[in-house]
Protein backbone atom coordinates (compact mmCIF):
# COMPACT_ATOMS: atom_id res chain seq x y z
CA UNK A 1 0.00 0.00 0.00
CA UNK A 2 2.63 2.36 0.75
CA UNK A 3 4.13 1.98 -2.67
CA UNK A 4 1.23 2.93 -4.33
CA UNK A 5 0.59 5.88 -2.19
CA UNK A 6 4.09 7.30 -3.41
CA UNK A 7 3.25 6.82 -6.89
CA UNK A 8 -0.11 7.72 -6.16
CA UNK A 9 1.68 11.40 -5.07
CA UNK A 10 3.19 11.75 -8.16
CA UNK A 11 -0.02 11.24 -10.32
CA UNK A 12 -1.47 13.72 -8.17
CA UNK A 13 1.21 16.49 -9.10
CA UNK A 14 1.37 15.53 -12.75
CA UNK A 15 4.98 14.93 -13.20
CA UNK A 16 7.68 12.36 -11.81
CA UNK A 17 8.41 13.22 -8.25
CA UNK A 18 11.32 10.25 -8.54
CA UNK A 19 10.23 8.71 -5.08
CA UNK A 20 10.29 5.42 -5.77
CA UNK A 21 14.15 5.59 -7.50
CA UNK A 22 14.54 3.11 -9.82
CA UNK A 23 11.28 2.06 -11.37
CA UNK A 24 10.73 6.13 -12.09
CA UNK A 25 13.03 5.37 -15.14
CA UNK A 26 11.37 2.40 -16.30
CA UNK A 27 8.36 1.91 -18.36
CA UNK A 28 6.63 0.75 -15.34
CA UNK A 29 6.26 4.68 -13.95
CA UNK A 30 2.64 5.39 -12.58
CA UNK A 31 3.24 8.62 -14.38
CA UNK A 32 3.73 7.52 -17.69
CA UNK A 33 1.10 4.90 -18.07
CA UNK A 34 -1.85 7.23 -16.36
CA UNK A 35 -1.13 11.08 -17.03
CA UNK A 36 -4.24 11.90 -15.08
CA UNK A 37 -4.47 12.17 -11.69
CA UNK A 38 -5.97 9.57 -8.93
CA UNK A 39 -9.51 9.30 -7.84
CA UNK A 40 -12.59 8.84 -9.10
CA UNK A 41 -12.54 12.41 -10.89
CA UNK A 42 -8.59 12.35 -11.80
CA UNK A 43 -9.53 12.69 -15.53
CA UNK A 44 -11.44 15.86 -15.24
CA UNK A 45 -9.93 19.63 -15.64
CA UNK A 46 -10.73 21.64 -12.58
CA UNK A 47 -9.58 24.50 -12.73
CA UNK A 48 -7.34 25.76 -9.55
CA UNK A 49 -7.72 29.24 -7.76
CA UNK A 50 -4.68 31.54 -7.05
CA UNK A 51 -4.35 29.56 -3.50
CA UNK A 52 -5.33 26.25 -4.86
CA UNK A 53 -2.06 26.74 -7.11
CA UNK A 54 0.27 27.98 -4.41
CA UNK A 55 -1.15 25.45 -2.23
CA UNK A 56 -0.27 22.76 -4.60
CA UNK A 57 2.68 23.99 -5.79
CA UNK A 58 4.27 24.05 -1.86
CA UNK A 59 2.94 20.20 -1.55
CA UNK A 60 4.86 19.48 -4.37
CA UNK A 61 8.15 20.17 -2.92
CA UNK A 62 7.05 19.25 0.32
CA UNK A 63 6.76 15.47 -1.26
CA UNK A 64 10.00 16.14 -3.28
CA UNK A 65 12.48 16.75 -0.47
CA UNK A 66 10.29 14.68 1.90
CA UNK A 67 9.57 17.72 4.53
CA UNK A 68 7.05 17.80 6.77
CA UNK A 69 4.92 21.23 7.53
CA UNK A 70 6.42 22.24 10.38
CA UNK A 71 10.26 21.87 8.81
CA UNK A 72 9.33 22.63 5.99
CA UNK A 73 7.90 26.71 7.62
CA UNK A 74 11.37 26.53 9.36
CA UNK A 75 13.15 26.02 6.09
CA UNK A 76 11.51 28.78 4.64
CA UNK A 77 11.95 31.28 7.53
CA UNK A 78 15.67 30.53 7.45
CA UNK A 79 15.11 31.51 3.52
CA UNK A 80 13.68 34.52 4.03
CA UNK A 81 16.07 35.38 6.96
CA UNK A 82 19.15 35.15 4.48
CA UNK A 83 20.33 37.42 1.97
CA UNK A 84 18.74 37.30 -1.78
CA UNK A 85 15.52 36.03 -3.07
CA UNK A 86 13.63 33.87 -0.61
CA UNK A 87 12.41 31.32 -3.09
CA UNK A 88 16.51 30.67 -4.16
CA UNK A 89 17.51 30.45 -1.15
CA UNK A 90 14.78 28.01 -0.08
CA UNK A 91 16.01 25.89 -3.15
CA UNK A 92 19.21 26.02 -1.73
CA UNK A 93 18.33 24.62 1.55
CA UNK A 94 16.54 22.41 0.41
CA UNK A 95 19.12 21.31 -1.55
CA UNK A 96 22.07 21.42 0.81
CA UNK A 97 20.64 18.64 3.04
CA UNK A 98 22.69 15.62 3.78
CA UNK A 99 19.68 13.48 2.69
CA UNK A 100 19.64 15.11 -0.51
CA UNK A 101 22.98 15.12 -1.44
CA UNK A 102 23.69 11.45 -0.38
CA UNK A 103 20.80 11.04 -2.88
CA UNK A 104 22.49 13.44 -5.51
CA UNK A 105 25.86 11.59 -5.54
CA UNK A 106 23.51 8.24 -6.32
CA UNK A 107 24.03 6.63 -2.45
CA UNK A 108 20.71 5.70 -2.58
CA UNK A 109 17.89 5.35 -4.68
CA UNK A 110 15.65 7.76 -3.44
CA UNK A 111 15.48 10.97 -1.09
CA UNK A 112 13.68 8.58 1.61
CA UNK A 113 15.98 5.62 1.49
CA UNK A 114 18.67 8.35 1.74
CA UNK A 115 17.33 9.28 4.49
CA UNK A 116 17.24 6.47 6.05
CA UNK A 117 20.82 5.68 5.07
CA UNK A 118 21.67 8.96 7.13
CA UNK A 119 19.66 7.82 10.04
CA UNK A 120 21.53 5.08 10.43
CA UNK A 121 25.10 5.84 10.29
CA UNK A 122 25.71 4.90 7.23
CA UNK A 123 27.07 8.88 5.89
CA UNK A 124 30.08 10.77 6.82
CA UNK A 125 31.10 14.56 6.42
CA UNK A 126 34.57 15.09 6.52
CA UNK A 127 35.33 12.16 8.06
CA UNK A 128 32.68 12.61 10.97
CA UNK A 129 29.72 10.62 11.78
CA UNK A 130 26.42 12.71 10.61
CA UNK A 131 23.32 11.35 11.39
CA UNK A 132 21.10 14.00 10.86
CA UNK A 133 19.29 14.22 7.83
CA UNK A 134 18.83 18.37 7.64
CA UNK A 135 22.20 18.62 8.08
CA UNK A 136 23.17 21.40 5.64
CA UNK A 137 26.65 20.86 3.52
CA UNK A 138 28.57 23.74 2.51
CA UNK A 139 30.92 24.03 -0.41
CA UNK A 140 34.09 21.90 -0.21
CA UNK A 141 32.74 18.81 2.08
CA UNK A 142 33.34 15.64 1.70
CA UNK A 143 30.40 12.86 1.65
CA UNK A 144 30.95 9.28 1.89
CA UNK A 145 29.63 5.86 3.04
CA UNK A 146 31.45 4.28 5.88
CA UNK A 147 33.86 1.58 4.72
CA UNK A 148 31.86 -1.06 6.37
CA UNK A 149 28.32 0.23 4.66
CA UNK A 150 30.03 -0.45 1.92
CA UNK A 151 28.72 -3.49 1.11
CA UNK A 152 24.56 -2.78 2.07
CA UNK A 153 23.16 -4.27 -0.94
CA UNK A 154 20.79 -0.93 -1.23
CA UNK A 155 23.73 1.32 -1.57
CA UNK A 156 25.64 -0.87 -4.04
CA UNK A 157 23.08 -1.16 -6.19
CA UNK A 158 22.32 2.71 -5.97
CA UNK A 159 25.93 3.32 -7.19
CA UNK A 160 25.79 0.98 -9.95
CA UNK A 161 22.22 3.09 -10.77
CA UNK A 162 23.93 6.57 -10.35
CA UNK A 163 25.35 7.41 -13.69
CA UNK A 164 21.96 6.56 -15.18
CA UNK A 165 20.50 8.57 -13.07
CA UNK A 166 22.81 11.83 -13.29
CA UNK A 167 25.05 13.36 -10.80
CA UNK A 168 24.49 16.79 -10.90
CA UNK A 169 27.64 19.44 -12.29
CA UNK A 170 28.14 21.17 -8.84
CA UNK A 171 29.10 17.47 -6.98
CA UNK A 172 31.67 15.06 -7.70
CA UNK A 173 31.72 11.52 -7.42
CA UNK A 174 34.37 8.88 -7.25
CA UNK A 175 32.42 5.17 -7.67
CA UNK A 176 35.10 3.29 -6.63
CA UNK A 177 35.75 4.64 -3.02
CA UNK A 178 32.24 5.95 -2.67
CA UNK A 179 33.09 9.58 -1.62
CA UNK A 180 31.54 12.51 -2.79
CA UNK A 181 32.36 16.01 -3.08
CA UNK A 182 30.46 19.61 -2.89
CA UNK A 183 32.17 21.41 -6.21
CA UNK A 184 30.16 24.49 -5.14
CA UNK A 185 26.37 25.41 -4.60
CA UNK A 186 24.09 25.13 -7.30
CA UNK A 187 22.29 28.27 -8.84
CA UNK A 188 18.90 28.89 -9.48
CA UNK A 189 19.57 27.87 -13.21
CA UNK A 190 21.22 24.36 -12.17
CA UNK A 191 18.09 22.72 -10.27
CA UNK A 192 15.97 21.59 -13.06
CA UNK A 193 12.87 20.14 -11.33
CA UNK A 194 9.92 21.73 -12.56
CA UNK A 195 9.69 24.50 -9.17
CA UNK A 196 7.62 27.58 -9.32
CA UNK A 197 9.03 28.77 -5.77
CA UNK A 198 7.49 32.33 -6.11
CA UNK A 199 4.03 30.52 -5.70
CA UNK A 200 5.35 29.41 -2.49
CA UNK A 201 6.86 32.75 -1.25
CA UNK A 202 3.29 34.33 -2.24
CA UNK A 203 1.52 32.02 -0.30
CA UNK A 204 3.54 32.52 2.77
CA UNK A 205 3.25 36.16 2.33
CA UNK A 206 -0.47 35.89 2.62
Amino acid sequence: MAEISVCRQCRREGLKLFLKGDRCFTDKCSVERRTYAPGQHGQGHKKLSEYGLQLREKQKVKRIYGIREKQFRKIFAEAERLKGVTGDNLLLLLERRLDNIAYRLGFARSRAESRNLVKQGHITVNGASVDIPSYLVDRGDKIDVKENSRKVPAVVESVEGAERRGVPTWLKLNKEQLLGEVLDLPSRAQLTMPIQEQLIVELYSK
